[in-house]
């Protein structure tokens, strides 16, 4: 949403969904001209490398005109329709021609109308069982094997005339072709990850810090909760790794933002990014909104949701559009460490390894303890190792109090 110097009328532009994102294509409109719309409605569908994205609005307002037709590519920034704000009244219809000036020009007479064609003679037999027919539309007729009883004709009393016969010759309309799937092209999203991580490996000095966290605290914790829920409601350890991040990151906001032409810029809003695979290869990383303000039960049901769509395909612009730091995990493919790139124009990525029992000092003696490994890939430009081993303690601070998650 852009204004575009009216009082309350404004423009909606083609999203970037990502820095590697340079122009999209609508494939959908899914609201019209004159539609009344609210902050968070999907108004259309656009086909980027990372599919076809359902794009959000974010003020209330009617749609007062689409500006880009179904099937168009345009850059990012490009307007894509004109919004007036609710309650504003509709753009006025051109003026029209003063009374007294319609008054005064001469009104032409009606046209004379069409003189009948001439019918063709037929037997008195026939007469009463032929359908009235002109002499050209028999002929035409007669050419192209129709029928003219089946002909419905629209000449002086039903007459069939060359026009009707034509039509009725005239091969049926194409069927409309069908509408392009929407779905994930894993060979354009290769590339966009590629043409995005190419650039943050140019552009961004990456340092990396690995940090082991004893989990039993949290693993003690997890079975308690979850031992008296049904599995469709049980939580996962990731959960807790999301929740973590998000609190460490309002204590640690170099990590947590954007880096742009003016420098870093934090972000008051933690909008945590979670690594999602693909089946077939590639990979996207959907944001939830304002981690840190959720509980566990409602960030695991949001990992559920974001699973199942990314899998259907089905995402929307704000998920890709403003994560503010990404955490990945390999745990379940039995990594145990992971260092990663960071996705620009963020300024961190952390990760998750799988959880192993290891040897682990615990009150003067060495036991075993599920212990992970976390990473943290940190930009240069806009913090330090030390800053980077501050946020790591500060995770592991918080998951060895996971009932204050």
């Amino acid at each position: 949403w852009q204004s575009d110097g009216g009082p309350l009328m404004g423009q909606f532009l083609m999203p970037s969904l990502g820095a590697d994102m340079e122009a999209g294509t609508l494939v959908e409109w899914l609201k019209q001209p004159g539609d009344e719309v609210h902050r968070g409605d999907i108004i259309a569908v656009v086909e980027t490398q990372k599919g076809a994205i359902e794009i959000e609005i974010f003020e209330d307002g009617v749609i007062e005109q689409q500006l880009v037709a179904v099937g168009q590519t345009v850059p990012v920034g490009t307007p894509l329709a004109r919004l007036r704000g609710a309650g504003e009244a509709a753009a006025p219809a051109p003026a029209e021609a003063p009374a007294e000036a319609s008054a005064a020009a001469p009104v032409p007479p009606p046209p004379p109308p069409p003189a009948a064609e001439p019918e063709a003679p037929v037997a008195p037999v026939e007469a009463a069982m032929a359908p009235r027919a002109s002499p050209a539309a028999r002929q035409l007729a007669a050419e192209r094997g129709l029928d003219l009883a089946a002909i419905r004709g629209s000449g002086p009393d039903g007459a069939v005339v060359l026009a009707d016969v034509a039509a009725a010759a005239a091969p049926p309309a194409a069927a409309p072709a069908a509408p392009k799937a929407r779905g994930l092209d894993l060979a354009e999203m290769r590339k966009a990850i590629a043409a995005a991580l190419s650039r943050s490996k140019r552009e961004i000095p990456h340092y990396y810090l690995a940090h082991d966290v004893d989990l039993a605290a949290a693993s003690a914790w997890l079975e308690r909760t979850n031992a008296a829920r049904p599995p469709t409601e049980r939580l996962l350890m990731g959960a807790l790794f999301l929740k973590a991040v998000a609190l460490a990151l309002t204590r640690h906001k170099g990590f947590n933002g954007f880096y742009g032409a003016e420098g870093f810029s934090s972000s008051e809003a933690v909008h945590v990014g979670t690594a999602v695979s693909i089946r077939g290869g590639g990979l996207v990383a959907p944001a939830i909104h304002d981690t840190d303000k959720l509980d566990l039960d409602a960030i695991m049901a949001k990992m559920r949701d974001l699973v199942a769509r990314v899998r259907a395909g089905s995402l929307r612009s704000s998920e890709l559009s403003d994560p503010t730091v990404t955490v990945s995990s390999l745990g379940e493919r039995g990594v145990e460490r992971m260092f990663s790139i960071i996705y620009p124009p963020q300024v961190a990525i952390l990760g998750f390894g799988r959880v192993v029992q290891r040897p682990w000092p615990c009150d003067g003696e060495i036991a075993l303890r599920p212990v992970v490994t976390v990473t943290l890939a940190g930009d240069h430009r806009v913090s330090d190792g030390h800053r980077g081993a501050l946020l790591l303690n500060e995770i592991d601070r918080l998951l060895q109090e996971p009932e204050a998650l």
